[in-house]
């Protein structure tokens, strides 16, 4: 068995909304990716969605692990820590419920 991840690092698009950046920030993405991932590992990229309330879409874009302390293994005690990297396109917006949809 593979020794678990103390730390991980993940980037963001920097055109990720901050909307979305206040979403994977919170303690309920955090409990989401270590149930959802095993492993981690540098270069690995987890396409991820956040939610946009009632209207039941979704905004995806892609986490990117840029560095493990420990080993591979996500587990409940995996803390993870975000940076912002280059932009990629991401529509950042509530596009469902606001005509033009925040990016910021």
């Amino acid at each position: 068995m593979s020794e678990h991840a103390i730390r991980v690092e993940l980037s963001y698009p920097a055109d990720l909304s901050g909307w979305g950046r206040d979403k994977i920030d919170g303690s309920p993405f955090r409990a989401y990716l270590r149930k959802t991932h095993d492993n981690a590992a540098p270069g690995d990229v987890w396409t991820e969605f956040v939610g946009v309330g009632c209207c039941g879409d979704t905004l995806d874009f892609p986490l990117r692990v840029e560095s493990v302390d420990g080993g591979s293994a996500v587990t409940e005690d995996t803390a993870f820590v975000y940076t912002e990297r280059e932009a990629c396109g991401v529509a950042g917006g509530w596009q469902v419920q606001s005509a033009a949809g925040p990016t910021e």
